[in-house]
C-alpha cells in the first residue's frame, strides 16, 4: 500500500525548510505520497483557525505528519485560542502523540561549534523522552482571574494519572534497551506532589517491566546543571511535559546549533507520528533563504524510521547530513555562508 506523508510547512522559515525536506524525501522514498496542508498562522489567515477540522482529519488518516514551524509576531494580537501555537497543541492532543523524542546528537564535524569544550561534546548522543499530552500544559483548572481579595492571579495545574506515566515510562525503557540501557528519570519530587507521584510511578513500572534497563532518578534542576557539566553521562532522559520542554532545549545547544535538531512525537503503534524540527519559526530570518534545513531533513529521517518503517532510508538521510557537514557545508548558524538551497544540495550530494 502507498504510504502517505502529510506535510504542514506552517509559518516563518517552515515553508523554506519544508521544501528542502520534500526534495530529500523524493530522492530516498520516491513512492511516498506527500500531501500538503496548512497549520498555525497560515491556517488562521486562510480559515480563521490554526488547525481546521479537515486538516486534522487528513492528519489522522496519514501514515506520518511532518511539520515545519508555527507562530510569529504577525499573530500576536489574535485571540489566545486562535494563536498559531494552539493549532500545534491541538494536533498533538488529537493525534495522542504522548511521547516526544528529542535526540541531542553532536555530529563529529560540529564538535567545535558547541558552546562547551570539544572533549565535552564529541560523541554526545542523548535521547530525551518527554511526556507530551499531560502535566502543567494541559492540567485543569487554569486561567487568569482575580481572587476573593481582588488580587489578580495566573495559575495552571500539574496533573498526571498513573496510565499516563506508565505508558511514557514504557517507551523510554524500550528506547533505553536499544541504546546503552541507562534511563534517568527527572522530576521535582522534593517540592511537587505531582513530581513525587511521577517518581513513584516510574519506579513501580520499572520494578515490574524494567529488565535490561538501569534506572536512576535526578531532580530537574540538578539535571540541568549536569547537562552542562558532564553531558555524556546521560543515555536516555525521561521527563514530564514541563521539564522535558526545558531540558531538551538546553541539551539542543550542546550540539552546536538548534538548527540541527529534529524531534519525533509518537503514540500507540499504528497511529501517525508527528515530526518537526525544534528550531521554531525564526521570523527574524524568514524569507531570506538562509535557514538551515538540516533539522527538518533529520525530522524526515525520524518519520521514515519511527512511523513509516523505512529504517534503511532513514539511515541514508542521516548519513548524508553527516557527509555534507564533513565536506564543510555550513549555513550561517553554523558559521558558514550556504543558503537553504545550497545546504539541501550538499545533503543530496551526500546521498
Amino acid at each position: 500500500m502507498t504510504q502517505t506523508l502529510l506535510l504542514l510547512p506552517g509559518d516563518g522559515i517552515g515553508p523554506e525548510v519544508a521544501a528542502a525536506a520534500v526534495r530529500v524525501a523524493q530522492a530516498v522514498a520516491p513512492d511516498l505520497l506527500i500531501q500538503t496542508d496548512l497549520v498555525g498562522g497560515s491556517a488562521y489567515d486562510a480559515h480563521g483557525t490554526p488547525l481546521s477540522d479537515d486538516t486534522l482529519k487528513r492528519a489522522k488518516a496519514s501514515d506520518a505528519v511532518l511539520l515545519g514551524a508555527v507562530g510569529g509576531p504577525k499573530w500576536t494580537d489574535v485571540p489566545r485560542d486562535k494563536r498559531p501555537e494552539m493549532g500545534l497543541l491541538r494536533l498533538r492532543k488529537e493525534l495522542d502523540v504522548f511521547a516526544n523524542l528529542r535526540p541531542a546528537f553532536c555530529f563529529p564535524a560540529l564538535a567545535e561549534a558547541s558552546s562547551l569544550k570539544h572533549e565535552m561534546v564529541e560523541g554526545l548522543d542523548i535521547m530525551i523522552v518527554r511526556e507530551l499530552t499531560g502535566g502543567v500544559y494541559f492540567g485543569e483548572p487554569r486561567g487568569i482571574d482575580t481572587d476573593e481579595n481582588g488580587v489578580r492571579r495566573g495559575y495552571e495545574t500539574s496533573v498526571y494519572t498513573a496510565p499516563e506515566v506508565e505508558r511514557i515510562t514504557r517507551v523510554a525503557m524500550d528506547i533505553a534497551r536499544g541504546r546503552g540501557g541507562r534511563l534517568t528519570s527527572v522530576d521535582k519530587s522534593n517540592v511537587m506532589e505531582s513530581g513525587l507521584f511521577w517518581r513513584q510511578e516510574v519506579t513501580a513500572v520499572h520494578a515490574k517491566e524494567g529488565e535490561g534497563v538501569a534506572l536512576s532518578h535526578m531532580l530537574a534542576d540538578a539535571c540541568a546543571m549536569e547537562l552542562v557539566r558532564k553531558p555524556k553521562q546521560f543515555d536516555v532522559i525521561l521527563a514530564d511535559n514541563l521539564f522535558g520542554d526545558i531540558l531538551s532545549d538546553a541539551a539542543a545547544m550542546l550540539t552546536g546549533s538548534i538548527g540541527m535538531l529534529p524531534s519525533a512525537s509518537i503514540g500507540a503503534p499504528g497511529t501517525p507520528g508527528l515530526f518537526e524540527p525544534v528550531h521554531g519559526s525564526a521570523p527574524d530570518i524568514a524569507g531570506q533563504g538562509f535557514a538551515n534545513p538540516s533539522a527538518m531533513i533529520l525530522s524526515l529521517a525520524m518519520a521514515l524510521r519511527w512511523s513509516l518503517g523505512r529504517v534503511e532510508a532513514a539511515d541514508k538521510v542521516r548519513d548524508a547530513v553527516a557527509r555534507a557537514l564533513d565536506s564543510g557545508a555550513r549555513t550561517r548558524d553554523l558559521g558558514g555562508s550556504l543558503s537553504t538551497e545550497d545546504m539541501c544540495n550538499a545533503i543530496l550530494a551526500g546521498l
